[in-house]
């Protein structure tokens, strides 16, 4: 007599034909509205409607999605406690040694007038994020985007706290006009503007394209990448090791977003060009809002050539065809 054995695994899962990961129980199937609406009429019932559900953005299944890295909770709080620690002891050690002392006062002006208004552009980037993975139509990107937002109050947390240290041990204004320069110097002007206008697009998939596509990677590259390396150059070894371990979590955030960018294209061809028409949007107001930063520093005109060509390289390998990948 044949016996029917009971499931051993968890049932949404048992079609794979192999024992889940940790990744896949904890990451599957998380919205259940996604489909089917919520259990009772409220009135963000329309919002999800119309920012979710009608989204250009389709996918016959958001859930082929899946993290490159694969973070569930306790991965993600071990690696970063792991960075963080990392971090603390090379700072604790350059502020044994008063290595910011030693520091030329031009470059100290330099950083006072580029470093702490970026707090408000993070926090922006922080809401943006965390809007991306409240309306997102899968529970992993919802993991994924909440990751990201948790990575931005990091480096906020990390800018303010060396801000107060400065003050405390070099120059006691140090960031002290930032709000104001944040609100009204030109510098800062065309950054504000992306942020807050990304801040009201509401449509998921714009708010994500925007984001994710356009404006962090780009301003990303600009005031962590490159400014790290000048940091470098000028032996600032604090805001070099604070920079650097802030561009590893911008790595992260760039391979996930491009493998949705990919799944998305690949299940619908259509997303191309919903995507390119978003890109043709956001992508002008990314670079400037970069280029507009970069002019803060010495060597503004290599930076805004380095930020342009890395955007380009960054999408063509979002919107590649799995098979052309690397080529």
């Amino acid at each position: 007599m044949n016996v029917k054995l009971p499931n051993r695994t968890y049932s949404l899962l048992a079609a794979h034909g192999t024992t889940p990961s940790e990744y896949e129980i904890v990451s599957s199937r998380l919205h259940y509205y996604v489909g089917r609406g919520f259990e009772v009429n409220l009135p963000l019932g329309p919002w999800y409607e119309r920012y979710q559900r009608g989204s250009p953005l389709q996918c016959a299944d958001w859930e082929a999605f899946a993290d490159p890295e694969q973070t569930t909770y306790p991965k993600y709080t071990r690696t970063r406690k792991d960075a963080e620690l990392d971090l603390d002891r090379v700072t604790s050690a350059l502020d044994a040694a008063g290595a910011e002392r030693q520091l030329p006062a031009a470059w100290v002006a330099t950083l006072a007038r580029s470093v702490p208004p970026l707090r408000y552009a993070f926090h922006g980037l922080h809401m943006i994020a965390s809007y991306v993975g409240q309306m997102a139509p899968s529970g992993r990107i919802t993991l994924t985007a909440l990751f990201q937002s948790a990575d931005e109050l990091r480096r906020i947390e990390r800018i303010a706290y060396r801000m107060r240290q400065m003050q405390e041990t070099r120059a006691p204004d140090f960031g002290a006009q930032s709000k104001g320069e944040w609100q009204s110097a030109p510098a800062w002007q065309p950054l504000r503007e992306a942020v807050e206008r990304l801040l009201v697009a509401y449509d998921w998939g714009e708010a994500f394209v925007g984001l994710n596509l356009c404006l962090k990677p780009v301003l990303d590259e600009a005031v962590v990448r490159c400014l790290a390396d000048e940091c470098q150059r000028q032996h600032d070894g604090y805001w070099t090791a604070l920079l650097e371990s802030a561009y590893a979590d911008c790595e992260w955030q760039r391979r996930w977003s491009a493998a949705l960018t990919r799944m998305a294209v690949a299940q619908n061809p259509d997303n191309r060009q919903v995507i390119a028409r978003w890109l043709e949007l956001w992508t002008p107001r990314a670079i400037a809002a970069a280029e507009s930063v970069a002019s803060l520093f010495a060597d503004a005109p290599t930076i805004s050539r380095r930020v342009r060509s890395f955007h380009e390289n960054y999408l063509a390998g979002a919107l590649a065809p799995a098979g052309e990948r690397g080529r």
